[in-house]
């Protein structure tokens, strides 16, 4: 074999190795999660649609440190093509807004902006709202009729009030949430955000602040109190996608939005439960729960 021949053949394949290597990264769906239980079990979720529906392989990367703030530039850069995000968090974390809107306009400025400004699709939300709330016992909220904020208002110094410190300390915490509703608390405590639950079930305080799909939530017996004049923001949870990957593999937005409307607070809850408190692998119980919506084969295993 002459020296050109072989030089043809080895740049032949160099090339079709740059050409595989470029196609198997094309073909490949990386999704990236916050460092939390729920966007743990919501990437599994996504990856096994995905596999399910396509021919796509999929890469999750879970627990990305600093959540949005490192996520979020790395996916406009394209080091992730998606990932699940909550609508609260991308208008005061990214747009850096201060002004908040009902949950529908929300959505839809989102959308909006993101495509505008970063080249990022917001899809339909899941159906959960992961946001803060307040809850009391079963039995405080029969005995005082407790279904809203504002009944919690209407018997001041009766109640002690629980938090983690960060509650205390941030933008819209505690001192303005009181402000807002006027409320009058005997006390507040502040305390590990893992002992509140168990300050609650000893009776050591009446109320605690919630995030509405909290795992320990989910067998608790407390009841969650409506805000019902919108101190909190809403966090609806969706899948923020490059708008590139959209094009590249137009099959994966009808794929993607399989998950619109099939989450609730409590399936929320109930999963983060059987991880945290279970300890069942993330993956089965995303699996379980997309078997029952009828979304994946139900004779299959999806393995751990």
């Amino acid at each position: 074999m002459t020296r050109g021949i072989k030089h043809g053949l080895v740049a032949t394949l160099v090339g079709l190795a740059l050409l595989w290597g470029c196609q198997q990264k094309k073909d490949t769906i990386r999704i990236a999660t916050k460092p939390m239980t729920e966007q743990f079990i919501l990437g599994e979720m996504l990856s096994l649609l995905i596999e399910e529906n396509s021919d796509l392989q999929v890469k999750i990367t879970k627990g990305v440190g600093g959540g949005t703030s490192n996520i979020h530039p790395a996916l406009v850069k394209g080091d992730f093509d998606l990932y699940p995000e909550y609508t609260g968090t991308g208008w005061l974390v990214i747009l850096k807004k201060d002004t908040l809107l009902p949950a529908d306009e929300l959505h839809a400025a989102l959308r909006e902006v993101y495509s505008r400004e970063y080249g990022l699709k917001w899809l339909s939300p899941y159906g959960f709202n992961n946001a803060y709330s307040l809850a009391v016992s079963n039995d405080l909220a029969k005995k005082y009729n407790l279904k809203t904020f504002s009944d919690l208002a209407l018997h001041p110094d009766q109640f002690t009030f629980g938090a983690e410190y960060d509650f205390y300390e941030i933008n819209d915490g505690y001192a303005d949430l009181c402000a807002y509703y006027n409320f009058k608390f005997k006390k507040n405590l502040d305390m590990d955000i893992g002992l509140k639950y168990e300050a609650m079930k000893s009776g050591k305080i009446d109320v605690i602040n919630i995030f509405t799909t909290d795992g320990q939530l989910s067998k608790a017996h407390l009841t969650v109190l409506e805000d019902d004049k919108h101190f909190f923001p809403s966090y609806y949870c969706a899948t923020v996608v490059r708008e590139e990957t959209l094009r590249e593999h137009p099959e994966l937005e009808g794929i993607l939005e399989k998950m619109k409307g099939i989450l609730t607070d409590s399936d929320m809850a109930d999963m983060n439960y059987q991880v945290d408190i279970e300890h069942r692998p993330e993956r089965e119980v995303a699996a379980e729960f997309l078997k029952k919506k009828g979304l994946l084969n139900q004779q299959l295993s999806y393995g751990k």
